[in-house]
Protein backbone atom coordinates (compact mmCIF):
# COMPACT_ATOMS: atom_id res chain seq x y z
CA UNK A 1 0.00 0.00 0.00
CA UNK A 2 1.41 3.38 -1.02
CA UNK A 3 0.62 6.42 1.04
CA UNK A 4 0.57 9.51 -1.14
CA UNK A 5 0.19 12.88 0.59
CA UNK A 6 -2.72 14.80 -0.85
CA UNK A 7 -2.46 18.27 -2.35
CA UNK A 8 -4.50 20.45 -0.01
CA UNK A 9 -5.92 23.82 -0.97
CA UNK A 10 -6.00 26.52 1.71
CA UNK A 11 -9.47 27.47 2.90
CA UNK A 12 -10.93 30.38 0.94
CA UNK A 13 -12.32 31.89 4.16
CA UNK A 14 -10.02 30.56 6.91
CA UNK A 15 -11.92 32.24 9.75
CA UNK A 16 -15.46 31.42 8.68
CA UNK A 17 -17.50 30.73 11.81
CA UNK A 18 -14.81 32.18 14.07
CA UNK A 19 -15.39 35.01 16.56
CA UNK A 20 -12.36 37.18 17.31
CA UNK A 21 -12.10 39.83 20.04
CA UNK A 22 -9.65 42.63 19.28
CA UNK A 23 -8.63 45.19 21.88
CA UNK A 24 -7.81 48.65 20.56
CA UNK A 25 -9.68 47.46 17.49
CA UNK A 26 -11.31 50.71 16.40
CA UNK A 27 -8.25 52.45 14.94
CA UNK A 28 -4.79 51.83 13.55
CA UNK A 29 -3.34 48.33 13.50
CA UNK A 30 -6.29 47.04 15.51
CA UNK A 31 -8.77 48.21 12.89
CA UNK A 32 -6.62 46.68 10.17
CA UNK A 33 -6.70 43.34 11.99
CA UNK A 34 -10.47 43.58 12.46
CA UNK A 35 -10.96 44.16 8.75
CA UNK A 36 -8.64 41.27 7.98
CA UNK A 37 -10.73 38.97 10.18
CA UNK A 38 -13.93 40.14 8.49
CA UNK A 39 -12.38 39.60 5.08
CA UNK A 40 -11.44 36.06 6.14
CA UNK A 41 -15.07 35.29 6.94
CA UNK A 42 -14.99 35.82 10.70
CA UNK A 43 -16.97 37.89 13.16
CA UNK A 44 -15.28 40.58 15.24
CA UNK A 45 -15.81 42.20 18.60
CA UNK A 46 -13.74 45.35 18.87
CA UNK A 47 -13.01 46.70 22.34
CA UNK A 48 -11.91 50.31 22.51
CA UNK A 49 -12.18 53.40 24.71
CA UNK A 50 -12.99 55.67 21.78
CA UNK A 51 -16.74 55.51 21.18
CA UNK A 52 -16.62 57.69 18.07
CA UNK A 53 -14.01 55.44 16.47
CA UNK A 54 -15.90 52.28 17.37
CA UNK A 55 -19.20 53.53 16.02
CA UNK A 56 -17.48 54.70 12.84
CA UNK A 57 -16.16 51.19 12.27
CA UNK A 58 -19.63 49.65 12.49
CA UNK A 59 -21.06 52.32 10.23
CA UNK A 60 -18.33 52.08 7.59
CA UNK A 61 -18.06 48.29 7.57
CA UNK A 62 -21.78 47.68 7.14
CA UNK A 63 -21.49 44.00 8.06
CA UNK A 64 -24.47 43.93 10.42
CA UNK A 65 -24.41 41.28 13.12
CA UNK A 66 -20.89 40.13 12.23
CA UNK A 67 -19.37 43.07 14.15
CA UNK A 68 -19.81 44.28 17.72
CA UNK A 69 -18.30 47.34 19.38
CA UNK A 70 -17.81 47.37 23.15
CA UNK A 71 -16.64 50.61 24.76
CA UNK A 72 -14.27 49.63 27.57
CA UNK A 73 -11.08 50.65 29.37
CA UNK A 74 -9.08 47.44 29.05
CA UNK A 75 -7.02 48.24 32.17
CA UNK A 76 -10.06 47.97 34.48
CA UNK A 77 -10.94 44.54 35.80
CA UNK A 78 -14.73 44.65 36.22
CA UNK A 79 -15.46 46.43 32.90
CA UNK A 80 -13.25 43.92 31.08
CA UNK A 81 -15.09 41.00 32.64
CA UNK A 82 -18.44 42.48 31.64
CA UNK A 83 -17.18 43.18 28.12
CA UNK A 84 -16.28 39.56 27.51
CA UNK A 85 -19.54 38.39 29.03
CA UNK A 86 -21.30 40.60 26.51
CA UNK A 87 -19.24 39.20 23.62
CA UNK A 88 -20.03 35.65 24.62
CA UNK A 89 -23.72 36.47 25.08
CA UNK A 90 -23.84 37.97 21.59
CA UNK A 91 -21.93 35.32 19.65
CA UNK A 92 -22.02 32.26 21.91
CA UNK A 93 -18.29 31.63 21.52
CA UNK A 94 -14.85 33.26 21.32
CA UNK A 95 -12.30 31.63 19.02
CA UNK A 96 -9.58 34.27 19.01
CA UNK A 97 -8.23 37.14 21.06
CA UNK A 98 -5.90 39.85 19.77
CA UNK A 99 -4.34 41.93 22.56
CA UNK A 100 -3.52 45.12 20.69
CA UNK A 101 -4.48 47.94 23.05
CA UNK A 102 -1.92 50.31 24.55
CA UNK A 103 -0.48 53.82 24.52
CA UNK A 104 1.00 54.19 21.05
CA UNK A 105 3.60 56.89 21.80
CA UNK A 106 6.82 55.15 22.89
CA UNK A 107 8.73 58.24 24.01
CA UNK A 108 8.26 59.20 27.68
CA UNK A 109 11.29 61.39 28.33
CA UNK A 110 14.34 60.56 30.46
CA UNK A 111 13.74 57.84 33.03
CA UNK A 112 14.67 60.10 35.94
CA UNK A 113 11.83 62.47 35.06
CA UNK A 114 9.23 59.74 34.49
CA UNK A 115 6.99 59.52 37.54
CA UNK A 116 5.54 56.27 38.84
CA UNK A 117 2.06 57.12 37.56
CA UNK A 118 3.41 57.67 34.05
CA UNK A 119 5.34 54.42 34.14
CA UNK A 120 2.32 52.45 35.35
CA UNK A 121 -0.01 54.07 32.85
CA UNK A 122 2.19 53.02 29.94
CA UNK A 123 2.94 49.52 31.19
CA UNK A 124 -0.65 48.87 32.27
CA UNK A 125 -2.06 49.96 28.92
CA UNK A 126 -0.15 47.16 27.19
CA UNK A 127 0.67 44.45 29.73
CA UNK A 128 -1.99 44.68 32.45
CA UNK A 129 -4.71 45.05 29.81
CA UNK A 130 -3.46 41.92 28.04
CA UNK A 131 -3.53 40.03 31.34
CA UNK A 132 -7.09 41.10 32.16
CA UNK A 133 -8.46 40.41 28.68
CA UNK A 134 -6.70 37.07 28.38
CA UNK A 135 -7.96 35.93 31.76
CA UNK A 136 -11.52 36.95 30.87
CA UNK A 137 -11.43 35.21 27.47
CA UNK A 138 -9.62 32.01 28.44
CA UNK A 139 -12.64 29.83 29.38
CA UNK A 140 -14.27 30.45 26.00
CA UNK A 141 -10.96 30.11 24.14
CA UNK A 142 -10.33 26.74 25.80
CA UNK A 143 -13.77 25.53 24.78
CA UNK A 144 -13.12 26.59 21.20
CA UNK A 145 -9.48 25.37 21.08
CA UNK A 146 -8.77 28.93 20.02
CA UNK A 147 -5.79 31.21 19.62
CA UNK A 148 -4.33 34.38 21.12
CA UNK A 149 -2.13 36.87 19.29
CA UNK A 150 -0.37 39.54 21.35
CA UNK A 151 0.74 42.63 19.43
CA UNK A 152 4.22 43.45 20.69
CA UNK A 153 6.75 45.61 18.81
CA UNK A 154 10.23 45.54 17.34
CA UNK A 155 10.97 47.87 20.27
CA UNK A 156 10.93 44.74 22.43
CA UNK A 157 14.29 43.94 20.78
CA UNK A 158 15.78 47.32 19.84
CA UNK A 159 15.33 50.83 21.17
CA UNK A 160 15.54 54.57 20.80
CA UNK A 161 16.42 56.74 23.81
CA UNK A 162 13.76 57.39 26.47
CA UNK A 163 11.39 54.57 25.56
CA UNK A 164 11.95 52.35 28.60
CA UNK A 165 8.33 51.93 29.71
CA UNK A 166 7.08 51.11 26.21
CA UNK A 167 9.96 48.72 25.49
CA UNK A 168 9.55 46.99 28.84
CA UNK A 169 5.82 46.46 28.29
CA UNK A 170 6.28 45.13 24.77
CA UNK A 171 9.11 42.86 25.87
CA UNK A 172 6.88 41.52 28.62
CA UNK A 173 4.17 40.74 26.06
CA UNK A 174 6.65 38.58 24.17
CA UNK A 175 7.48 36.67 27.36
CA UNK A 176 3.81 36.42 28.32
CA UNK A 177 3.10 34.87 24.93
CA UNK A 178 5.51 31.96 25.22
CA UNK A 179 4.64 31.38 28.90
CA UNK A 180 0.94 31.21 28.06
CA UNK A 181 1.61 28.95 25.10
CA UNK A 182 3.21 26.40 27.42
CA UNK A 183 0.57 26.75 30.13
CA UNK A 184 -2.46 26.60 27.81
CA UNK A 185 -1.30 24.04 25.26
CA UNK A 186 -2.76 22.08 23.62
CA UNK A 187 -6.13 23.80 24.12
CA UNK A 188 -5.07 27.35 23.22
CA UNK A 189 -2.26 28.49 20.93
CA UNK A 190 -0.50 31.77 21.78
CA UNK A 191 1.85 33.81 19.58
CA UNK A 192 3.16 37.36 19.39
CA UNK A 193 3.57 39.70 16.43
CA UNK A 194 6.11 42.52 16.56
CA UNK A 195 5.37 45.23 14.00
CA UNK A 196 7.95 47.78 12.93
CA UNK A 197 7.08 51.08 11.25
CA UNK A 198 3.40 50.85 10.33
CA UNK A 199 1.70 53.93 8.86
CA UNK A 200 -1.72 54.18 10.53
CA UNK A 201 -2.73 57.75 9.61
CA UNK A 202 -5.42 56.59 7.17
CA UNK A 203 -6.77 54.07 9.70
CA UNK A 204 -7.91 56.52 12.36
CA UNK A 205 -11.47 57.63 13.05
CA UNK A 206 -12.87 59.90 10.32
CA UNK A 207 -12.16 63.20 12.08
CA UNK A 208 -8.46 62.33 12.52
CA UNK A 209 -7.87 60.49 9.24
CA UNK A 210 -5.26 61.79 6.83
CA UNK A 211 -2.85 60.68 4.14
CA UNK A 212 0.50 59.60 5.65
CA UNK A 213 3.37 62.04 5.12
CA UNK A 214 6.15 59.71 4.08
CA UNK A 215 9.31 60.55 2.16
CA UNK A 216 11.24 58.47 -0.34
CA UNK A 217 13.88 58.02 2.34
CA UNK A 218 11.27 56.68 4.76
CA UNK A 219 10.35 53.99 2.28
CA UNK A 220 13.84 53.32 0.94
CA UNK A 221 15.37 52.48 4.34
CA UNK A 222 13.19 49.35 4.44
CA UNK A 223 14.64 46.38 2.53
CA UNK A 224 11.19 45.74 1.01
CA UNK A 225 11.15 49.33 -0.26
CA UNK A 226 8.21 50.75 1.69
CA UNK A 227 6.76 51.54 5.11
CA UNK A 228 4.28 48.99 6.45
CA UNK A 229 0.50 49.16 6.54
CA UNK A 230 -2.07 47.66 8.93
CA UNK A 231 -2.94 45.12 6.23
CA UNK A 232 0.61 43.75 6.48
CA UNK A 233 0.12 42.98 10.17
CA UNK A 234 -3.43 41.75 9.66
CA UNK A 235 -2.41 39.15 7.08
CA UNK A 236 -0.09 37.44 9.56
CA UNK A 237 -2.53 37.72 12.46
CA UNK A 238 -5.30 36.11 10.39
CA UNK A 239 -2.95 33.23 9.58
CA UNK A 240 -2.00 32.76 13.25
CA UNK A 241 -5.65 32.75 14.29
CA UNK A 242 -6.64 30.24 11.65
CA UNK A 243 -6.44 26.47 11.21
CA UNK A 244 -3.35 26.49 8.98
CA UNK A 245 -1.29 27.69 11.97
CA UNK A 246 -2.33 24.71 14.08
CA UNK A 247 1.32 23.69 14.67
CA UNK A 248 2.51 27.20 15.55
CA UNK A 249 2.59 28.41 19.15
CA UNK A 250 4.89 30.23 21.53
CA UNK A 251 6.55 32.19 18.73
CA UNK A 252 7.22 35.86 17.99
CA UNK A 253 6.99 37.07 14.39
CA UNK A 254 8.57 40.33 13.23
CA UNK A 255 6.71 42.36 10.60
CA UNK A 256 9.02 45.27 9.81
CA UNK A 257 9.94 45.12 6.13
CA UNK A 258 13.37 43.75 7.06
CA UNK A 259 14.48 46.80 9.06
CA UNK A 260 15.71 44.80 12.06
CA UNK A 261 18.12 42.91 9.78
CA UNK A 262 19.95 45.98 8.50
CA UNK A 263 23.38 46.84 9.88
CA UNK A 264 23.48 50.56 10.59
CA UNK A 265 26.61 52.50 11.58
CA UNK A 266 26.78 56.09 12.78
Amino acid sequence: MTLTPAIAAPPALPLAGHVVAITGGAQGIGRGIAQGVLGAGGCVAILDRDRDAGRACLREWGVGSRALFVAVDATREAPVRRAFERIHARFGRIDGLVNNTGIAEPHAGPLETLDVAGWRRRVDSHLHAAFLCTRAALPALRDAHGAIVNIASTRAMQSEPHTEAYAAAKGALVALSHALAVSEGPRVRVNAVSPGWIATDAWRKPAARRVPKLSRRDHAQHPVGRVGTPEDVAALVVYLLGPQAGFVTGQTFVVDGGMARRMLYA
